[in-house]
């Protein structure tokens, strides 16, 4: 299990909370939660099934008449407390993080510190909520708009960065007053959704407002998207997923967060040890498990034999390994179907006439350590077309500044991007003009800030979190008309 649980650390992580009760799935199906490093088991849970999500529905819609309506101070007092106790509970948290997500301390370290800022952001969301008084087009009549939760929220989360993909929807979404069912993804159970739980519910946060549900996506997924009681669904994923979910509930509320291939474009005035040192850290940060991962480095004719060079030697100098040892900055991909698609990825890409730089063979207890690779190859490539989530840099030759633009936005995809230059404002220029929802101007394309827009376009999703835009998606307006004096209508009589 477990090794370095202390004595005040949370148990009873083999369950699920419904409706404040600490139960079993009912499906009969055992999962073994491992650690990707070792295989070493951390806990075995038995599954939900769609009976389990139902239930979860009814006590979260149950716990919703009273929570939508509980003073925003008091709403705001649960975040506060939340801080408190994540505060107290780092070394667990990071800890846990390390043994079920496979990342290495630094990077459960940085996963932390996001999630704690998100706590500390929604904890002002309850008061400052907006409505507006409109004038009116109709004598004696006043126009109120409320901004109001929408009710039961379904948070569906992924396994690369858990905890703080799953914070980042049902934090805003309780704060604002709904109550959310959350499915964490089933390879990080713990990270992704039993350990808010615990938090949340040490902080005061009444019963049936989180409930979470653990199960395999092909047996609750669609009951998740299309129960009735459900009227918005958050998804962090696939984009084939997304495309599901979106096909089996088009009339509910959704924020997609889908797939990326994000370019970090190195135009010709570049610096080019700040654009190296970028280039790596987006391409292999958590192995490159990262929705906003440098999936393409674009780099203009001028520069680019000496960014390749600076990068091999930065990308080699990286340490793979035990993510539990502080020296390791490449730990393990989350399993071995993700282990042998990034392989087949890399090797396809080879046979279409990409030029394999550096590589290396998996390592580690369980063989899944895979050493940073780099590739020299067209945007046509395997490793530049599809998302890659792996530790695979794959740079590509462009003539011009112009070239480079449309190498960058040709892609279904439309994320995170960035772009290096010594010259700000023409940064800016090129950075409006590339087809994505963030753009970054001399830094990586990893960037995740709790106060303002993050999200995608064209396939890479819909909506925005963070800040003002979340507080948008997890309310709607409620416009409410106040007739002051009698309004004379067609049919009247008098």
């Amino acid at each position: 299990m477990h090794a370095d649980r202390g004595p005040d650390a949370y148990t009873g992580l083999d369950r699920m909370p419904i409706g404040g009760q600490w139960r079993h799935g009912s499906s009969g199906d055992v999962f073994r939660d491992v650690n990707p490093y070792d295989d070493t088991v951390l806990t075995e849970i038995t599954l939900a099934d769609e009976s389990d999500v139902d239930i979860a529905y009814r006590e979260a819609e149950r716990a919703w008449q009273r929570w939508a309506v509980t003073p925003a101070s008091e709403r705001a007092e649960v975040f506060l407390r939340a801080t408190r106790i994540l505060d107290e509970r780092r070394t667990e948290i990071v800890d846990w993080l390390v043994h079920e997500a496979g990342a290495v301390r630094e990077r459960a370290e940085f996963e932390w510190c996001l999630v704690r800022s998100g706590m500390v952001e929604v904890a002002s969301y309850p008061t400052r909520l907006l409505g507006r008084i409109l004038p009116g087009i109709t004598p004696g009549k006043e126009n109120r708009v409320y901004r109001e939760p929408l009710g039961v929220v379904t948070v569906i989360s992924p396994w690369n960065f858990p905890f703080q993909l799953s914070h980042r929807s049902v934090a805003p979404a309780i704060a604002l007053g709904n109550t959310v069912v959350l499915k964490p993804a089933e390879n990080t159970p713990v990270t992704g959704g039993l350990l808010l739980a615990r938090i949340y519910e040490e902080a005061g946060l009444p019963p049936g407002v989180l409930n979470v549900v653990i199960g395999k996506g092909g047996v609750i997924g669609d009951a998740l998207a299309t129960h009735d009681t459900c009227r918005m669904i958050s998804f962090t994923g696939s984009t084939e997923v997304g495309r599901h979910i979106a096909r089996q509930a088009p009339l509910k509320r959704h924020t997609l967060e889908l797939g990326g291939n994000g370019p970090l474009v190195v135009l010709d005035d570049a610096d080019l040890d700040l654009a190296a040192d970028a280039a790596v850290f987006g391409s292999y940060y958590h192995q490159g498990q990262i929705c906003m991962a440098t999936n393409r480095v674009v780099a203009t004719a001028p520069v680019h034999d000496e960014l390749v060079e600076r990068m091999l030697v930065r990308a080699r100098a990286l340490r793979v390994g035990d993510p539990a040892d502080p020296a390791t900055q490449i730990g393990p991909v989350i399993d071995d179907e993700q282990c042998h698609g990034i392989q087949d990825l890399v090797e396809r890409s080879v046979e279409q006439g990409a030029r394999l730089l550096l590589s290396g063979d998996p390592s580690g207890p369980s063989g899944r350590v895979l050493p940073p690779h780099l590739l020299l190859a067209a945007n046509d490539a395997p490793s530049a077309a599809e998302e890659v989530f792996g530790p695979v840099a794959t740079v590509i030759r462009a003539e011009d500044e112009e070239d480079a633009l449309n190498i960058a936005n040709d892609t279904e995809y439309g994320l995170s991007s960035a772009v290096y230059t010594r010259d700000a404002e023409r940064g800016v220029r090129f950075a409006r003009r590339i087809r994505a929802g963030m753009t970054h101007v001399n830094d990586s394309t990893l960037n995740d800030e709790a106060n303002t827009a993050f999200g995608g376009e064209n396939h890479s999703g819909l909506g925005r979190f963070g800040g003002e835009w979340a507080m948008e998606e997890f309310t709607a307006d409620h416009w409410i008309s106040l007739q002051h004096t009698r309004r004379r209508l067609p049919f009247d009589l008098e």
